[in-house]
């Protein structure tokens, strides 16, 4: 959404131009603003009006640009442009509700063995009131029955979604690489190092 608006903006000001004024709108999102199938340097026909050879031109890389207007920049220019581009905020959300999705899941299937094994026991709200007010180490040992089928259908949505495939089981190498991707990406979306909450 915020390409658009800047293409929106740039089409205003491009209309607005005055005599001997020349634009260039430069973007490497060529699949959302450029043509679909073919050559991706064009402009895509739902904007190809906006844009002329002369006086609004569509570029996607920088190096391009400069080319045509001014060939002593571009070896500095093609050099940056073979760095590789920053990842959009769109795709760091979808990779981080993925790894959260399987730090989630693989916290949950542990929960569930330590309640098979007998190490933690499900009980009603009443008796969890009642044993975690008496110890609250209890907590620990204990999960409510209502949680415990709210934590097994959100299981089943995270299968459905995902597939099993995706969902482990891992080596603990895997498992620390989803967990470091996890944090790495939070602290990207303005979160402290090591968060890991699911």
């Amino acid at each position: 959404m915020a390409d658009a608006v800047i293409l929106e903006t740039y089409i205003e000001a491009a209309k607005a131009k005055g005599a001997g004024q020349r634009f260039a709108f430069v973007t490497d999102n060529h699949t959302d603003f450029s043509v679909l199938d073919g050559n991706f340097k064009l402009p895509h026909p739902d904007v190809a009006s906006a844009f002329s050879k002369i006086r609004s031109m569509y570029f996607v890389n920088l190096a391009e640009c400069l080319r045509k207007v001014d060939p002593s920049f571009v070896s500095e220019v093609e050099w940056l442009a073979l760095q590789e581009q920053p990842r959009g905020i769109s795709e760091l959300i979808k990779a981080h509700e993925l790894f959260f999705d399987q730090v989630w899941y693989n916290r949950h299937k542990y929960h569930m063995w330590e309640i098979e094994k007998g190490k933690v026991r499900v009980v009603t709200r009443d008796e969890w009131d009642r044993l975690v007010a008496k110890n609250k180490k209890n907590h620990s040992k204990l999960i409510v029955d209502s949680v415990y089928k709210m934590a097994k259908a959100a299981a089943l949505r995270v299968e459905k979604k995902h597939g099993k495939e995706n969902l482990g089981p891992w080596t603990d190498f895997e498992w620390g690489m989803i967990n470091g991707k996890l944090s790495a990406i939070r602290w990207m979306l303005s979160d402290e190092w090591d968060m890991l909450d699911s």
